[in-house]
Formats: C-alpha cells, structure tokens, sequence
C-alpha cells in the first residue's frame, strides 16, 4: 500500500500497515532528464545487434535468477503475495528474458513479398522510446512483460510504476544498470499519477503500454490519442469459468480455487464468475468452497502461507461492499464473506453460490478472493452468460469432449479461452483482450511486433506487366 503527498510517495506493508519507507517524487526537471537521457539512448541502442541486445538479456535473466530471494522478498512486503509466488514470479520474467532473446531475431525477421518491385519486403523497425504504466499486483512480470520484447526489438523503455510498488521499481532500475544496459535504455521514473499526463504527452515518447484498470486506460488512451500515438491496452478482465455437465468436477473444482484465490485474487486474468450447468452444480458449489475453506490465510513471509493480505485497506473495503450488496440481492455466502478485524489488508478466501447476472460480483470487476458461482440450465445459457459482460480479457471451459470444446471456444467474447487448465500468460502465446479489456497484444510474435514500425521496402525498377505474370508450368 502507498499514500501519496505532494514531494513523496510513502509506501506502507499491507500485511501490519507498518510504513516500509518513503521516496521523493521526481520534479518536473529529473522528469525531463530521464526523457533526454532515453531518447539519447535509443540512438545507439536501435543500432545494436540482436546479438548484443540478447548477450544483456539474458545476462538479465541470470541476475534474476541468482537474486530470486532477495528481489521476491520486495514484493511480498510491499504489496502482500505470498514468497512462494513471489518467486515464481521473478522465475518467469527470467524465461521471458530468455525466450525474446533467443527468438526476437526470428520473429522481426524481414518477410519477403511479391509486388511489381525487383524486390520488396517488409521490416520490423523499432518505434523509440517506449512509455510503461505498470500496476503493483504482478509487479516484476507485468514489467518483463513489456520490457523483455520491446528492449530486444530496439527500442528503449520508460517505466512508470505503481506508487505501492515503488521499492520494485527502483529494484528493477537497479537490475538493468547492474546487468550493463546503457544508460537511458531502461529508465524508473517516480511521478504521481496526476502528472502522467504531461509525460505520455511528451513528443520524446513514441508509443504507450499500459496495465492496469479500465479508468486508467480510458484516460491513457485518450492522452496518447490527442497527440497520435500507439498504445497497448491490458485492462480488467471478468474471466468466466464454465463448467459443463461433463466436466470432472473436482479437477475443475481445484483449478477453480488456485486460479480464483492465486494472488488474493488480484490478476486481471483470475476465474472470476464461475458458471456452472445445473446437474454439477451443488457438487461444484461443495467442492469449491471446501478448497477455499482450506487456504492457510497469514504473513505472506511464512512458508506455510498460501494467501496473503490484498494489497490496499481501500481494496478490501470495495470488494466487501461488492459481497454485501451481492448477498442483499439473494446471494449465499458459502464460505468466508466477513471483513475480519485487525491490522492488514485481509479479506477470507469467499464463495457466493445463487449468484444472479443483475448482482455486483457478476456485472463488476471482484478484484479480490470472491468466487461467484452461477446456475446455468445448459451449455448455450452457460456461453451467453460467459459473454454477457463488458469485459472480455481470457476464460476457461471444463468438459470432456474436446471437439465440442473447440466449437464453444469460438463462441467466447475473449482474448483467450483455456480448456481443461487454468488462465494463464505464457511467452510463447499472444495475451490480451477485447471490449473492455483493452486492445493490442503482449507476448509471442505478435507482442514484440506491437511496438515496431512495420516498414514496406520496395526496391526498383518496376517490373513490365508481364513479367510480373507468374510463368505456368
């Protein structure tokens, strides 16, 4: 958790509200350095070889890897997920960094094509200096994320972090410049979120990312729109999980609550509505909450914790009042539902069944442990219901004849659909959302292509009609 004043940002440990420490904001002239130095830094850096941008990289991944403790540990004080999690995360940003530099060369290669030219091509140029508006409930891989593909396609990054993870932040600045990275080709600046405007305006940033609520990206947006720049929007999700008469209840059961509770709940691409054909469903209903039942709730820093304290008071807060106003409406509350007294941030691992689609839990973003559970009397309600939202970011579906799957899977609304498994991002496979989700996609080819000039080279002399007549055999 963080306050924020007028030359400081102070961030606070969501599991005792103890004050963790406090960072001076960046005035307007250290802002406009970090600009320069960047922009002076994408000159020399998009000049680089794959080759060197993939020496630094995974020279960056080591460092990860052998720093994995120390650099989780920040994570887990300033916003609350358990170590455990934590260091997985800081493991998967080291694969990232590990498969764009082995694969960026690959997937920016010039592609040949046919037209009336001797030759033409198409180029994957980098853009420049790239902005990051990064969220503190992932903090190192939603950065990685970004940084991993864009540093290997060329460009430069900017990042501008959530205020709750400022240690993470400046801990990842310090991570580039010890692994050799020139000065400016990675750059944490620390601005309150009420000056952003002014830098995504810049005319030194040439393109936009950012993670993070839908209110944030409407603005975002709106800001590198006026001023003609592109952006990849990664926003909210109300991910539905379906499960159909079919489906191996207790396996769908278990995915349920790790992908529901993973985190406290906080991921844009958590199961979220868990929609439930009627002849599974009270054994769905059982099975889910005994998982939640089970989560041992405390200290993130215990090994022997499995959910941790969500990350603001505000954000237990919002989420209870979402549970409360649900169960007004008709909702059960099977399992935890109460604001427990106490320091922290904890809220209880929670299962509300008799969900209706005119309730909270269904038609807002839960970010939190809330799983809302909703009867369907067969699969085509199920998928209507799945679609019936303004979000649109990844789902899931549990049966067992996968060649109906495939059919259902092209009737979702979404960037993603997961079969029998769990939501998840993974490098080698595009990750993103329609509707209100955001637009634009991260990850695979398809993420590191977001942030480059796709340039058309055409060399003459044109050649004659005929002989651009392929010749018959």
């Amino acid at each position: 958790m963080s306050t924020e004043h007028a030359a400081t940002i102070e961030t606070l440990n969501p599991a005792d509200g103890t004050v963790l420490a406090r960072y001076a904001v960046d005035d307007e002239a250290r802002i406009d350095a970090a600009l320069a130095r960047s922009r002076e830094a994408y000159a020399g850096w998009r000049t680089t070889s794959f080759a060197q941008r993939a020496e630094l990289v995974r020279r960056l991944a080591r460092h990860l890897r052998s720093k994995k403790h120390a650099i989780a540990k920040i994570a887990t004080l300033e916003m609350g997920k358990p170590l455990a999690e934590a260091e997985a995360e800081v493991e998967k940003c080291a694969w990232n960094c590990d498969f764009y530099a082995e694969n960026a060369q690959r997937f920016l290669a010039e592609e040949r094509a046919e037209s009336t030219a001797a030759e033409s091509y198409v180029a994957f140029r980098p853009l420049g200096v790239v902005l990051a508006i990064m969220p503190w409930n992932f903090p190192y891989w939603q950065v990685y994320r970004f940084a991993a593909p864009a540093l290997m396609a060329g460009n430069v990054a900017v990042l501008k972090h959530a205020a709750n993870v400022t240690g993470c932040a400046l801990e990842m600045q310090e991570q580039f410049d010890a692994c050799g990275f020139p000065a400016g080709a990675f750059t944490t600046i620390v601005v309150a979120g009420r000056d952003m405007e002014r830098v995504v305006a810049d005319p030194r940033v040439a393109a936009v990312t950012l993670t993070g609520s839908e209110a944030a990206g409407s603005a975002v947006a709106a800001t590198a729109g006026k001023h003609l720049k592109k952006t990849v929007l990664e926003l909210g999700g109300s991910d539905a999980f379906v499960v159909l008469a079919d489906a191996d209840v207790d396996a769908a059961a278990q995915t349920a609550a790790r992908s529901r509770y993973q985190n406290a709940g906080q991921s844009c691409i958590a199961a979220k509505r868990f929609i439930v054909e009627a002849p599974v469903y009270d054994a769905f209903v059982a099975a889910l909450a005994a998982a939640a039942r089970a989560l041992r709730v405390g200290d993130p820093l215990d090994p022997a914790t499995q959910m941790g304290p969500l990350a603001r008071r505000d954000l237990c807060e919002e989420l209870h009042r979402q549970v409360r106003a649900s169960a007004a409406l008709g909702a059960e509350v099977v399992a935890g539902g109460e604001l427990p007294p106490g320091p922290g941030s904890f809220y209880p691992p929670t299962v509300l069944a008799g969900v209706t689609d005119a309730m909270p839990v269904f038609r807002e973003e839960t970010f939190g442990p809330v799983a809302a559970v909703v009867r369907a009397r067969d699969a085509a309600e199920a998928v209507a219901l799945a679609n019936d939202s303004e979000f649109g970011l990844g789902g899931n579906l549990w049966t067992r004849d996968i060649e109906r799957a495939r059919g259902i899977a092209a009737e979702f609304e979404s960037g993603g659909v997961f079969i029998n498994g769990m939501t998840m991002s993974d490098p080698r496979l595009p990750f993103g959302g329609v509707k209100k989700s955001g637009y634009g996609r991260e990850l695979a080819a398809f993420g590191i292509r977001e942030f480059t000039n796709v340039q058309t080279v055409w060399i003459g002399p044109a050649r004659t009609a005929a002989a651009a007549v392929p010749a018959s055999e």
